[in-house]
């Protein structure tokens, strides 16, 4: 049972702590003044480093021997840092003896999990609990991880992503749930699921269909019905406007929408859609911490009507527009809006990652020779690195990956001109290349083919372009696929 305190103790506690330390390096990993532009490694010693660098608290290493009989016990917070340490390098398979950072911190907890997510079956006590909590960068990872250990060092508890977990924010802990995993499939976007279009997927091995529908749309349970009568899975991406995103309770609206499509027998729901850009997302108010307070809400929703619905996060639109710093107050760049919701917790409220690539006018063997540059996301393989770069242990659902040919329709609109010379012959070998890669990477769970049967040409967005099913009916892309699907 994890030791419970009064506040008065605690205090107490932490001042002859503080004294205790005097003599002990401090918590600081790395200087604050200083400007290197780079982070510091820090090497968790034995003892402190020496000589003049910055100094830090030292640990035990992993692998060190035990302490001899007559040694000087090591400090409790040394005890917890090396617990805290052990339980990481077991989570992320990686040896900690080099970080980017760490830091500890003796503090109070609202309950005897520390206000970490309690492993199934653990009864957890309210009230204030004392424990350490641990921030931990592992070199060469994008994530802080905070890791608390109970004051009597009997238990580690895990709460995520640092500032993320239901402790430290108003996070709810994730529901419980099925993984909803699965081996990689193939599916398509449609207009209508019509007997051509029907047929043109069966052709192509596809197993799932998508639509994209609005919160409250009643419409989306005819669609879940009908996508099983003709033997698809069926994917629903759940978009509203950027007005909503501002509405008092439209979170908790959107939740139980999504808990509604999932009872209904939905076998997968994204959770929005391309929301680092302003047609998606409040302009100026484009953040990812706050679409994780979302995501959250809905996998809650969705896990407690149907734990086998496979939750999807929204996938940002493919860009570097924005620039170095990657913000703008009308976009983001797609990697820095993905890693900063990832170190917001999404990880936590997810079964896949969602991805979209459909900018592409070179094979998806192919990891340079785009005419345009040599941007990540002109390439397949590039741009599911970037997708995934803080999602360790995820994978990832393309949720849009398409070709775009104007091939018997004519020019393409001023925005779209740097696909004017794919051919539709391009658009289907490149269709089933990106399926056996995505099929032999193992990093992807689902690729939805954008699109199948979108008729529209005409005006800014030439959506039929990107379609399989061709003018006059043919779909080439359908024998290639087909050819390579199982």
């Amino acid at each position: 049972m994890a030791l419970r305190v009064n506040k008065f103790l605690v205090v107490l506690a932490a001042f002859g702590f503080a004294l205790l330390m005097f003599g002990i390096p401090s918590v600081g990993i790395t200087n604050a003044q200083d400007a290197t532009p780079t982070p510091a490694i820090i090497i968790v010693t034995a003892t402190p480093l020496g000589g003049g660098a910055p100094p830090v608290i030292a640990a035990t290493p992993e692998s060190a021997a035990p302490p001899a009989a007559d040694a000087t016990v090591a400090p409790r917070e040394w005890q917890a840092f090396n617990a805290a340490r052990a339980y990481l390098s077991r989570k992320i398979n990686t040896n900690l003896r080099y970080v980017n950072s760490w830091s500890w911190e003796l503090a109070l907890f609202p309950d005897s999990a520390l206000g970490c997510p309690a492993p199934a079956g653990e009864t957890v006590i309210k009230g204030d609990t004392a424990g350490y909590q641990f921030i931990i960068q592992p070199l060469g990872n994008q994530n802080r991880y905070d890791i608390r250990v109970t004051y009597d060092l009997e238990k580690v508890y895990d709460c995520g992503i640092a500032g993320t977990a239901p402790g430290g924010s108003n996070l709810p802990a994730p529901a419980a749930g099925s993984a909803a995993g699965g081996g990689f499939e193939l599916g398509g976007h449609v207009l209508e699921l019509g007997a051509g279009t029907v047929n043109a997927m069966k052709q192509a091995k596809m197993k799932w269909v998508k639509h994209q529908v609005r919160p409250g749309d009643g419409g989306a349970f005819g669609l879940i019905a009908n996508a099983k009568a003709n033997g698809f899975k069926v994917l629903l991406s759940v978009v509203g406007s950027p007005q909503n995103i501002l509405e008092p309770g439209f979170f908790d609206q959107y939740a139980d929408y999504v808990g509604q499509l999932a009872a209904a027998g939905a076998d997968g729901i994204e959770i929005w859609n391309e929301m680092n850009l302003d047609r998606e997302w409040p302009n100026g108010q484009i953040n990812p911490a706050k679409y994780v307070e979302m995501l959250a809400k809905a996998y809650n929703a969705i896990k407690s009507k149907n734990g086998s619905t496979l939750v999807i996060s929204g996938a940002p639109a493919p860009t570097g527009a924005a620039g170095p710093g990657g913000k703008t107050a009308a976009f983001w760049n797609d990697d820095v809006y993905m890693l900063e919701m990832a170190q917001a917790g999404a990880a936590q409220y997810l079964d896949c990652v969602g991805v979209h690539y459909n900018e592409g006018i070179v094979s998806p063997n192919q990891a340079s020779g785009d005419p345009r540059d040599n941007y990540p996301t002109r390439y397949f393989s590039t741009m599911l690195d970037r997708a995934m770069a803080g999602f360790g242990g995820k994978q990832a659902c393309f949720t849009e990956l398409g070709y775009l040919s104007p091939e018997g329709y004519g020019p393409l609109p001023g925005g779209f001109s740097w696909a004017q010379n794919v051919t539709v012959a391009q658009q289907a070998q490149w269709l089933a290349e990106a399926a056996v890669r995505s099929a032999q990477s193992g990093r992807v769970r689902l690729m939805i083919v954008w699109n199948v049967d979108f008729p529209f040409y005409g005006g800014s967005d030439p959506v039929a372009g990107y379609a399989i099913i061709r003018p006059g009916g043919g779909c080439p892309a359908c024998a290639t696929l087909g050819s390579v699907m199982p």
